[in-house]
């Protein structure tokens, strides 16, 4: 089966019933899923297992962040369950990520492998606030190119940061963006957005879409409009 899909649903749900009848409308050629932190410790594994078993890709975004040795068992974990993607925290430093890169190559199945940059909630006033210097988009400029040269497949970033990454880093390089609404919508708890086309257009390579989708009456008429809206740049 091929899946041309520009874009990840993410599955922001607080109980497996509600997230199987949003899933049980998407069609797998049609998008891939994101499960994140609440749904995989709410419901755990077998939850991700269901998605796969139905033939979704699924991105597993747990943004693992610790010691070299756990995060290597942990991306070893997720191989186990057959993810399409699983993603890290370039934060966490070069050997941390390394350390994933070759636990995952071990395995007979190999996820894409990403690293969280600077997440999109996060403004210049929330950075320096943590200690970091500089702006935002020098920061993830900065984590990006050390997730390169640790030989990870790419990074979660704001679209905002995509044009300048996209001229600065590999072209095979992938670039995960969070933060995508469609015109007119609304931007909820993200500080830096972009609308589909504009951040395929700067070069992302995946956009995560979640309320503008999950919310929608129809979610796959959102879908398939999203993405003739891509189709005509």
């Amino acid at each position: 089966m091929s899946n041309n899909s520009h874009i990840i649903v993410a599955l922001d749900y607080a109980d497996e019933k509600s997230a199987l009848a949003l899933v049980n409308q998407l069609e797998p050629d049609s998008c891939r899923l994101k499960v994140g932190k609440e749904m995989f410790t709410r419901l755990g594994p077998q939850f991700v297992e269901k998605l796969t078993s139905k033939d979704f890709d699924v991105f597993l975004d747990l943004k693992f962040h610790d010691i070299p040795n756990t995060v290597a068992g942990a991306c070893a974990a997720a191989c186990d369950l057959g993810v399409w993607m699983v993603n890290v925290h370039a934060s966490g430093g070069r050997r941390m990520m390394e350390a994933a890169r070759e636990e995952i190559e071990k395995s007979s199945h190999k996820p894409s492998l990403i690293a969280v940059t600077i997440l999109t909630s996060l403004d210049t006033d929330d950075i320096h606030e943590i200690g970091y210097q500089g702006s935002p988009a020098e920061n993830v400029y900065n984590l990006a190119s050390l997730t390169n040269q640790s030989g990870l497949d790419g990074v979660v970033c704001s679209p905002k940061e995509v044009e300048h990454l996209r001229s600065s880093l590999p072209n095979d390089f992938l670039l995960v963006t969070p933060g995508i609404r469609p015109a007119g919508s609304m931007a909820d708890d993200q500080r830096r957005t972009m609308t589909p086309a504009e951040a395929i257009k700067a070069g992302s390579s995946y956009l995560v879409m979640g309320r503008p989708i999950t919310q929608a009456d129809d979610p796959m008429e959102v879908l398939v409009s999203t993405e003739a809206g891509i189709a005509e740049i």
